[in-house]
């Protein structure tokens, strides 16, 4: 019945334009798991209290969900991040098995995850509010230039890319902020005594080693479209929906190639061979 042990998706940001909500219910489909763990900034109440807008393709998601929740062999776990602070309000809240809450932890085969969204420890956030939310301005911004250079490829019949991915990896001190905030989270996870940590927050995926420490990250749905996966011999995989997207594609097209296919025989040049078959003779 299900395809995945656990699935991992953050910051959606319903609730702004550039929120790829479609995909992710179409990866979410997809991708059955036994638990689902929303990690933090799944709607952004900063932007809806300014200039957001709810959609009813941010509505859509949220249906999927209690979708799940109606089943009961289905764990779904909502952390709060720092876009749906107002969550702050309801915290702790269980109803079956559904459960929102600050922090996870997560047993993986013999290994242990601290599950968190990870803006609890980013300083900027966290003590200087204000200077985090003229950040948040410019990067509105990327996002409008973002969501716009991709409706141009997809018009021109090219496949997603994100700009602001791009410029954040290629600025030196975006990097050193995203190596600090790894590397930070892995020291959390270590002095918790877990073997690993599962964050988002910084939209940055990753599924690498640090200090001994197994640090994931599951991404965004606004820049680089992707969530984590794992499988039921506990290993985890950063999944692309781009990528996914396109050998998804891939293979319809290929499936519908071999439905189609009828074999021809061209009968021109066959001659009909004597049969040289001997007769049985009656002793």
């Amino acid at each position: 019945m299900f395809k995945y042990k656990t699935v991992v998706v953050s910051d959606l940001h319903l609730g702004i334009k550039s929120s790829k909500a479609k995909e992710v219910v179409r990866f979410l489909k997809a991708h059955p798991a036994e638990t689902i763990i929303l990690n933090g900034d799944i709607i952004d109440g900063w932007q809806l209290k300014k200039s957001g807008e709810w959609k009813k393709k941010h509505s859509r998601f949220f249906k999927l969900i209690l979708k799940f929740i109606s089943d009961k062999n289905i764990k779904i776990v909502y952390l709060r991040g720092n876009h749906d602070d107002f969550l702050d309000e309801i915290m702790p809240f269980t109803l079956g098995n559904f459960s929102i809450q600050r922090e996870f932890y997560l047993q993986s085969g013999d290994k242990k995850y601290y599950v968190i969204h990870g803006d609890i420890f980013d300083t900027i956030t966290t003590k200087m509010t204000w200077l985090a939310k003229i950040g948040d301005v410019g990067y509105t911004f990327l996002l409008w230039l973002n969501r716009h250079y991709n409706h141009y490829r997809v018009k021109k019949g090219l496949p997603y890319y994100s700009i602001s991915q791009m410029i954040k990896n290629k600025v030196k001190k975006a990097v050193n902020f995203i190596t600090d905030f790894e590397e930070q989270l892995s020291d959390i996870a270590k002095n918790k005594g877990c073997d690993g940590i599962i964050t988002g927050h910084i939209h940055q995926p990753a599924n690498k080693m640090i200090d001994g420490i197994h640090y994931l990250n599951s991404g965004d749905w606004v820049e680089s479209m992707t969530g984590l996966v794992e499988n039921f011999d506990n290993t985890w995989e950063v999944i692309e929906y781009a990528k996914w997207d396109l050998e998804n594609q891939a293979q319809k097209d290929t499936l519908k190639i071999k439905s189609n296919y009828t074999p021809s025989i061209d009968l021109g040049d066959f001659t009909p061979q004597p049969d040289y078959t001997i007769p049985k003779v009656a002793l």
